[in-house]
């Protein structure tokens, strides 16, 4: 085989018709490290040891004549290289590839209305909860200014003098009703005793609470 590729008795004995048909680059048959620096940036395809003794054994088998045919007829190239079986077995894996690729892309293109509708009703759904996820924070904004509010200093303030202020009425309707004699003096006094304790109790509140925030 090595006689072949460089013996000068190959080469004189081949015809200048057969040299000008031949369809390969001289690189082919150049060690590997002048084929790379001859191929601008081209990594050539990675054979393992096995894989290339694999393809020597089956040359070495070849005639003359055969090799010659290699060399010079591409479409016997191609078939001699399609035979192998480590150029088999990566046709049969590329067209599985392609086969499910193909699949995978008619099930895409099936399924497209589909993801088109569940797009929307997604759409539609984030919409609707974003609506009420906003009407909530509004009421919930609301409540929380209305506890500040009632709770604020002014607020209570406001109330104890409302509170007071009825205590002070509830104490004057008492008066009255002792004045028409429509109540004994015994229960005047003591409901009377408890009415101004009440509101004594929430003056003093009111005045402490006044004073703390005008401090």
């Amino acid at each position: 085989m090595f006689n072949f590729w460089g013996s000068k008795e190959q080469q004189q004995g081949q015809s200048p018709e057969a040299s000008a048909t031949l369809w390969y680059s001289p690189s082919l048959v150049t060690s590997p490290s002048s084929s790379r620096s001859q191929t601008s940036g081209q990594t050539p395809p990675h054979v393992s040891p096995g894989e290339a003794a694999g393809i020597i054994a089956i040359l070495k088998d070849k005639s003359v004549d055969e090799l010659r045919k290699l060399l010079s007829d591409k479409d016997a190239y191609q078939q001699f290289l399609h035979s192998l079986d480590q150029v088999t077995i990566q046709d049969n894996i590329r067209e599985e590839l392609r086969k499910e690729t193909l699949h995978l892309a008619r099930e895409n293109l099936e399924k497209e209305p589909q993801i088109v509708e569940l797009r929307n009703q997604c759409r539609i759904i984030r919409t609707s909860e974003l609506a009420t996820a906003q009407e909530r924070l509004n009421e919930l904004e609301y409540q929380r200014e209305e506890i500040l509010k009632f709770y604020s200093p002014g607020s209570l303030l406001h109330r104890l003098q409302d509170a007071m202020n009825k205590v002070d009425e509830e104490s004057e309707e008492l008066q009255q009703k002792f004045m028409e004699k429509d109540i004994d003096t015994a229960a005047f006094v003591q409901k009377y005793k408890k009415l101004r304790s009440k509101y004594h109790r929430r003056a003093l509140i009111h005045l402490a609470a006044k004073t703390s925030s005008i401090g």
